[in-house]
C-alpha cells in the first residue's frame, strides 16, 4: 500500500468534512478528547485524525480478559485477535505503541471485573434460557460508554468528548442528537450502537464515519506511521471462542423434534443451536432441516423446513428509543440482515410489537433488533417472542 497524491488531496477533503460536521455539532476546536483504543487501525486512525485537527487528545483503554479463562481458551492463533481473549495483551501494547508515537498520554483501565458480571454472565444465561444474545451491543453501550468513561472520571481523567472508531455518523433527528449510517455503508455499525441514547451522543465523536472504504483508513494509518496499518480486523468471541467459556457448565443432552413433536434425535445442549442454523445439526433426514425454535423449559430444539423460518411478527421488550417514533420505520433483526419495512405498536414502555411488510428469515430471540428512519438510527430492542402466523 502506498500513501500518494491523490490520497493527500482525498485526505485534506475528507478532514474538512469531518471537521465542518464537528463544527455543525457543536465540538468546540479547543475540546479535549479521550479517544477509545482498541489496538487495531480503526480506532488508532481516529486518534491520528483528531491530532491532526488540533484537538487536545489522549487514548484510553478498556482490560477485559481475566487470566483465569487461560485454561478454557488454551492455545489462540495470535495473528487472529477477539475482542475477548488472552492475546488482549497485544492489543494493550499495540494502543500504547500508537500514543507514544502521536505523543499522546495513554491509560488503560481494569474492567475485568465489570465484564464478566455484565457481559460474560448475560452471555451465558441467554444461551442457556435458548436465546442468541448479541453481546457486542451490550459491551459498547455498558462496557465503552457507561463504565469505561465513568472509571475514567473517578480515576481524574478530565475530557469533553468519548471518540471510537465507529463507522457511524452523529447527527440531529427532530432535535436530538441520534446516529446516521456512515458513508462507508458495508461497514456501518450503527446497529451496534443502538442501545446508547442521545447523552452517549451528544458526548461522542466518530471521523470514520466520513471515509469512504477501509482502505483509506488504512492509508490514514499508513501516512502517519503507525504500526498497525495492515492489521487485521479483530473478531468478536462470539464467532470464534464462545463454546469455551461453556466448558464450566453443566449441559443437560435434551431432545430434537419436528414442529409436530416427532422425535428426530438429540442434542448435546441447547447453547449449541441458534434459529435459522442448518449445519451441525445432528440428525439425519431427506431433506434439510433448520432450526426453527428453541424451547428452555423442556430442553428441546424444535426443526423444520426452511420454508418454516419465514415469519412476520415478533414481540421486542427493552426497549430503547434515542429518537421515538412509530411510523415509516425499517427493522434490522441482526448485523447481517438488510433491514426492511415494518410496523411497530406500543404494548407498554418495555414492550413493542413489531409487524413486518414482509416475512423475514429466522428472526431470533435475545437477537437485538434495530429501528431506522431512512439512514437516521432510531433505536434498538431485544427480540422476546415470535408470533406465528
Amino acid at each position: 500500500m502506498i500513501v500518494t497524491t491523490n490520497f493527500e488531496k482525498t485526505y485534506q477533503n475528507f478532514l474538512e468534512e469531518v471537521q465542518q460536521n464537528l463544527d455543525n455539532i457543536g465540538v468546540k476546536r479547543n475540546s479535549k478528547i479521550a479517544v477509545g483504543l482498541s489496538g487495531g487501525v480503526d480506532s488508532s486512525s481516529t486518534l491520528a485524525i483528531l491530532k491532526e485537527l488540533g484537538y487536545d487528545v489522549f487514548g484510553i483503554t478498556m482490560k477485559i480478559w481475566n487470566e483465569k479463562y487461560s485454561e478454557l481458551f488454551g492455545n489462540y492463533n495470535s495473528k487472529i485477535h477477539g475482542c475477548f481473549g488472552p492475546e488482549e495483551y497485544e492489543d494493550i501494547k499495540d494502543a500504547q505503541i500508537i500514543c507514544h508515537q502521536l505523543k499522546t498520554p495513554f491509560y488503560c483501565i481494569d474492567l475485568t471485573k465489570e465484564y464478566e458480571e455484565i457481559i460474560l454472565n448475560y452471555f451465558k444465561e441467554e444461551y442457556l434460557n435458548g436465546k442468541t444474545p448479541n453481546p457486542c451491543v451490550m459491551c459498547n453501550w455498558k462496557m465503552k460508554f457507561e463504565y469505561l468513561l465513568s472509571k475514567a472520571i473517578e480515576s481524574n481523567l478530565y475530557f469533553d468528548y468519548f471518540a471510537t472508531g465507529h463507522y457511524v455518523k452523529r447527527t440531529i433527528f427532530k432535535g436530538t442528537h441520534t446516529l446516521a449510517k456512515a458513508n462507508y455503508l458495508k461497514k456501518d455499525q450503527t446497529y451496534y450502537l443502538s442501545f446508547l441514547n442521545s447523552k452517549h451522543i451528544e458526548k461522542a465523536v466518530f471521523p470514520l464515519g466520513f471515509v469512504e472504504n477501509k482502505e483509506f483508513t488504512r492509508q490514514i494509518a499508513m501516512k502517519y506511521n503507525l504500526h498497525v496499518f495492515n492489521k487485521p480486523d479483530s473478531q468478536n468471541f462470539i464467532s470464534t471462542r464462545y463454546i469455551e467459556i461453556f466448558k464450566s457448565q453443566k449441559i443437560k443432552d435434551g431432545l430434537i423434534v419436528d414442529k409436530f413433536g416427532n422425535i428426530l434425535g438429540k442434542h448435546k445442549g441447547i447453547h449449541l443451536y441458534t434459529v435459522g442454523q442448518r449445519k451441525g445439526i445432528g440428525v439425519s433426514h431427506s431433506k434439510p432441516l433448520y432450526v426453527l425454535s428453541i424451547n428452555s423449559e423442556n430442553n428441546t430444539i424444535i426443526v423444520g423446513d426452511k420454508e418454516d423460518l419465514y415469519q412476520r411478527k415478533f414481540i421486542a421488550q427493552n426497549v430503547n428509543w434515542i429518537v421515538k417514533q412509530t411510523q415509516n420505520i425499517y427493522a434490522k433483526i441482526r448485523y447481517t440482515h438488510e433491514e426492511a419495512k415494518c410496523k411497530v405498536k406500543e404494548i407498554d414502555e418495555n414492550n413493542v410489537e413489531v409487524e413486518f411488510e414482509e416475512k423475514q428469515m429466522a428472526i431470533t430471540p435475545g437477537q437485538v433488533v434495530a429501528f431506522y428512519h431512512n439512514d437516521i438510527l432510531l433505536g434498538g430492542a431485544i427480540i422476546k417472542k415470535v408470533l406465528l402466523d
